[in-house]
């Protein structure tokens, strides 16, 4: 059992954590660090956590496991103060969405090696709502946990992160650093820029309050991630653009393709177009079926 689980950042995804370890009961303690003040008080009044400070060194000076469950693009700042406080036996880990900067930061705070105690992670899961008071217990059950690994990471520290998301009943994978951010550009990262910029443009037409009465249950569906937390997405589309900017513009020619179809009134081809689609998103709903 952990004795003293430090969480930094008590949002969504932090505050998650702390409610799926105290449920599972893996952790004596649970210290929460927060920069903004509302986040601790809402969160020690709700019994997420048990201690709270508004400084990072303070909560993590004691820790045996600390997250970092913060936008990732606080964690150069975060890496630096948690610098003087790091005990070679606790566990350290976090939940960034892009793993390279991560990593690039930590190397940055630690003099050019991550600490071997260091596992980078991801859990693949998330809601259109932010901050403590949308965290839930079961956030994690199901999902998908992606732990990426460096060549001098603990073996001792990796399994425990791995045990830990484990215990919260997530699936927990491994996958290199460069191929997670790859892969996650194309299955969460654009599809977020995609539904904040149908919103923005519709939301800037004349019949715009028209447009969103009569929208029916496919905008809300396609557009509900664009009610994330906008600060999140934007350190996270710029941490990872060297991934997303190749994928708008593969975008921006499959659209200029259903363009061409439209003007030129080529009717079969368009359909041949979407059923290739529709053929493509049931291969995946069956591949999710099957696990």
């Amino acid at each position: 059992m952990i004795e003293r689980l430090c969480i930094i950042g008590v949002g969504l995804i932090g505050g998650s954590i702390a409610r799926a370890a105290r449920a599972q009961g893996l952790c004596r303690e649970i210290i929460g660090a927060d920069r903004e003040p509302d986040n601790l008080r809402k969160a020690r009044e709700l019994g997420a956590i048990d201690v709270a400070y508004a400084d990072i060194r303070e909560a993590a000076r004691m820790a045996d496991f600390v997250v970092i469950a913060t936008p990732v693009g606080a964690c150069a700042a975060i890496f630096n103060d948690l610098r003087s406080v790091w005990r070679p036996k606790a566990i350290y880990t976090d939940a960034g969405s892009t793993k390279f900067s991560v990593i690039k930061a930590a190397r940055r705070a630690f003099g050019g090696e991550v600490p071997a105690n260091f596992v980078p992670g991801h859990p693949v899961a998330g809601a259109e709502q932010s901050g403590i008071g949308a965290a839930v217990c079961d956030l994690y059950v199901g999902k998908r946990v992606v732990l990426t690994p460096l060549s001098n990471t603990s073996p001792a520290a990796l399994a425990a992160v791995s045990a830990f998301w484990s215990a919260m009943g997530a699936k927990v994978s491994e996958m290199d650093v460069l191929h997670h951010d790859r892969v996650l550009a194309a299955t969460s990262h654009l599809p977020h820029v995609l539904a904040y910029v149908l919103v923005h443009m519709l939301g800037k037409r004349d019949e715009k309050e028209e447009i969103f009465q009569y929208a029916a249950g496919g905008f809300r569906d396609f557009t509900r991630i664009a009610s994330s937390d906008p600060k999140m997405w934007l350190d996270i589309c710029m941490a990872n653009r060297a991934e997303i900017t190749p994928l708008i513009q593969q975008l921006k020619n499959e659209l200029d393709t259903v363009l061409d179809m439209l003007d030129d009134n080529r009717s079969q081809e368009l359909f041949d177009f979407f059923s290739c689609a529709k053929q493509a998103r049931q291969r995946f709903l069956d591949l999710i079926e099957n696990k």
